[in-house]
């Protein structure tokens, strides 16, 4: 996997495309989701690094990759300029974490968890398979994913690296 440093970093509410031997990377996921989309046959994939499950829960809506509902149909039309095929694709969801206590609040449903399901919701209306996850718990997370090699590698806040 090529080193972290050398990675064209996502940031909030972004996304990226890449080809080839390109490496894409998120830092600092905590509630938000990182999306990572690949076609394996044409070598490109991208992350969008959603924010929040739909572009109804905000006022500014000028970053489509912030949304769940919109960052997902976005990053497929842009593999698919790629030479990508959408049958081919398939999807890879890390983040979600539930990054503040909310003891006191029984049944609510953190943004963590809401994101998650958005992005599920979004890959199955869009018909991309989701392969792989790394999803929850209360520690965030950073990834770095390697088109050339299809890999992900997740970092835990405190924890050891492992591949998704």
């Amino acid at each position: 996997m090529n080193d972290w440093h050398d990675a064209d970093p996502v940031g909030m509410g972004e996304y990226g495309i890449a080809a080839g031997t390109g490496c894409l990377s998120v830092r600092g996921l905590g509630s938000c989701i990182a999306v990572v989309l690949q076609d394996p046959v044409a070598v490109v994939g991208g992350i969008a690094h959603v924010m929040l499950p739909s572009h109804t829960l905000a006022r500014d809506q000028d970053r489509p990759g912030k949304f769940a509902d919109t960052a997902i149909p976005l990053l497929i039309a842009e593999l698919l300029r790629l030479d990508a095929q959408r049958g081919r694709l398939g999807a890879r969801l890390i983040g979600g974490a539930r990054m503040f206590d909310t003891a006191g609040m029984g049944g609510t449903v953190h943004m963590g968890e809401r994101n998650v399901l958005a992005c599920r919701l979004a890959l199955q209306d869009a018909g991309v398979a989701l392969t792989a996850e790394d999803v929850g718990g209360d520690r965030g997370r950073s990834m770095l994913y390697d088109v050339e090699k299809g890999t992900v590698a997740v970092r835990m806040l405190g924890g050891e690296e492992h591949h998704v």
